[in-house]
């Protein structure tokens, strides 16, 4: 199956229709990481692109890249390139973005430190990287239920890659993709967090592969990460 099948196939609208988490997740993380308007964006694997379609959405200046045309077609007012990030540069200049942003993507590869190479290269000086990845003390006994997935992440080995590759002012968090608590005041947060734990621990894998999202969402964990170039 090629890269274009992977992201058509696995996910396909009928069984993976578009939601308005995207909407949630990126105006989440513009107002944590005070992303200004006119901020120009570099999403890296894009995929469906409907999380760069909400930074274009709000008032970002918007660039995608991935193996796969998905996105283009889905959204072609948006600047997309189809590339293989491991076998040719990013094709954009050196100091080019103010925020680059990738989610479930990392992953994917046997070297990601290539990646990283080429965001440091084309963020500005004073630009964020912004990172999501499944966390593996989370992930261990369902990452590779994903055949492409090839290097899992922990908190630490994913700071090392950013340190080691110059980023600086590098923070994480274990982060549940469940909107109703990422604005929560911090005592109900952490009220909620423990029951999610519980969840994760006495609920049977048949839910989460049920797609039942506190479910789902309480056992798999995702790292959210931050570093400035």
């Amino acid at each position: 199956m090629s890269n274009q099948e992977y992201v058509d196939i696995v996910y396909n609208e009928q069984d993976k229709p578009f939601t308005d988490y995207p909407s949630k997740m990126i105006k989440y993380l513009i107002k944590k990481y005070d992303i200004s308007e006119n901020s120009k964006v570099l999403e890296l694997g894009c995929g469906r692109g409907e999380f760069l379609n909400e930074f274009y959405n709000n008032k970002m200046n918007s660039y995608g890249v991935d193996i796969s045309n998905f996105a283009q077609k889905k959204y072609p007012k948006l600047n997309i390139a189809t590339i293989d990030i491991l076998k040719e540069p990013l094709p954009f200049p050196d100091n080019t973005f103010d925020v680059i942003y990738s989610k479930s993507f990392v992953e994917h590869f046997y070297f990601p430190e290539k990646i990283f190479e080429e965001a440091y290269r084309v963020l500005k000086k004073g630009g964020r990287i912004i990172t999501l990845t499944p966390e593996w003390k989370y992930f261990y006994k369902t990452f590779y239920e994903d055949y492409t997935h090839r290097t899992p992440f922990t908190k630490l080995s994913l700071r090392d890659i950013h340190l080691i590759n110059k980023f600086q002012k590098f923070e994480v968090e274990s982060f549940r993709q469940l909107p109703f608590l990422w604005n929560m005041p911090k005592l109900m947060k952490i009220f909620f967090i423990f029951l999610s734990h519980i969840t994760r621990y006495l609920t049977p894998d048949v839910l989460r592969q049920k797609n039942i999202k506190w479910i789902r969402w309480s056992k798999e964990v995702m790292i959210l990460s931050s570093a400035i170039k």
